[in-house]
């Protein structure tokens, strides 16, 4: 996710990000890199891990560690820069990678064998490494295009429902993406498109890019400067003067929106083209070299304990993979899960995407 990311971000990784980042423990902790001693064990994730203070503590109370948490950026560059120290890691537990880098890190060695207490209440659709269990289900959310509810009503035009209007002339230069090398939410937004149009010729994702790239699509590194500088309906991007009102963002943002609104709203001053969200789901994994492995072993039973599960809602801003995990009236209400996401199914990422992410950069960056 955001991230998760993101997305938690997992993610819709919405406006939390900016105000719960610094509320996830201690992380001048001590030592660097390690686990800083054996009662200290260090959490490597996405720009936006978050967890109420109260649920860490009581963690930390039980389990008898500290945690120290390190932040690597978006879910991309921290799996890229987890796979390149993984020799000798900055932490013990990795959290935040997704279905469509899932691939990447297992077939780089990242992760070893751990299977979670409480892993039996996680449903079996997320459990993307089952029998392996090199990496624990957390989180689950969609990738969906947001809109500006305001701007079309200013402009009296109907908001994209679909792939295919994004593409259509009324939608012309309104779009702003992820880089789908450098950004979890702008790869899983490339997959949704594979997943929607095939590979292959013109009337293949190709072809659908090369109708997005003619229409103005503005694509840049991450989820932030997207959803919080271009974006003219969020909270951020109304501060930056952002002019683009369709992002790539998560079907949970909206909710983000009317949470951390002063006063809040009534209704989300952001919208989900219910057409264009594409199913991610997030990860963690015990890091192959981890100095404190043990409690990696405790911290990811924390993270599919009931008492996280339901914390992480509101933080992060995605959903719940443990069973009877209750999910907030605001998420409900305003951003529900999308019905009919588009997936592409693990293998056939693993055996497509770094091609799929080359022939992207060459169509729509050159």
């Amino acid at each position: 996710m955001h991230t998760k990311t993101f997305v938690a971000a997992a993610i819709g990784l919405g406006l939390v990000t900016l105000s719960a980042c610094g509320s996830s423990g201690d992380k001048g902790g001590a030592g660097s890199g390690g686990s800083g001693g054996s009662r200290t064990v260090t959490l490597v994730s996405h720009d936006s891990w978050a967890v109420s203070k109260n649920v860490l503590a009581d963690f930390e109370k039980q389990s008898g560690y500290k945690v120290k948490v390190l932040e690597d950026g978006d879910a991309g560059q921290a799996v890229n820069k987890a796979i390149l120290t993984k020799d000798n890691p900055q932490g013990d537990v990795f959290f935040g990678v997704d279905n469509t880098l899932l691939s990447r890190a297992l077939d780089n060695g990242l992760f070893q064998s751990y299977r979670a207490k409480g892993l039996d209440q996680v449903g079996a659709a997320y459990q993307l490494d089952q029998g392996k269990n090199r990496v624990t289900p957390i989180d689950y959310g969609d990738i969906c295009v947001n809109y500006d509810k305001a701007w079309f009503s200013a402009h009296k035009l109907t908001p994209p429902a679909s792939f295919d209007d994004l593409a259509e002339p009324a939608y012309k230069n309104l779009l702003v993406t992820e880089n789908a090398a450098t950004s979890s939410p702008g790869l899983g937004f490339l997959l949704g498109t594979a997943a929607k149009y095939g590979d292959g010729d013109s009337s293949g994702w190709q072809g659908y890019w090369k109708k997005l790239k003619a229409n103005g699509v503005k694509v840049v590194d991450g989820w932030e400067q997207a959803y919080n500088e271009e974006f003219s309906g969020s909270a951020g991007g109304k501060k930056a003067k952002g002019d683009r009102p369709l992002v790539v963002s998560y079907a949970s943002s909206p909710p983000a929106e009317v949470i951390y609104a002063d006063p809040r709203p009534t209704t989300a001053p952001t919208g989900v083209a219910e057409g264009t969200c594409f199913r991610q789901i997030e990860f963690a994994g015990l890091l192959s070299n981890a100095k404190n492995t043990e409690g990696g072993k405790a911290l990811i039973d924390f993270l599919v304990s009931k008492e996280f599960q339901e914390d992480m809602p509101l933080n992060m801003f995605v959903y719940p993979v443990v069973a009877g995990a209750k999910v907030p009236a605001e998420f409900t209400q305003y951003g529900p899960a999308a019905k009919n996401p588009e997936t592409v199914a693990p293998g056939k990422i693993a055996a497509n995407r770094d091609q799929w992410v080359k022939s992207w950069t060459s169509l729509v960056l050159k």
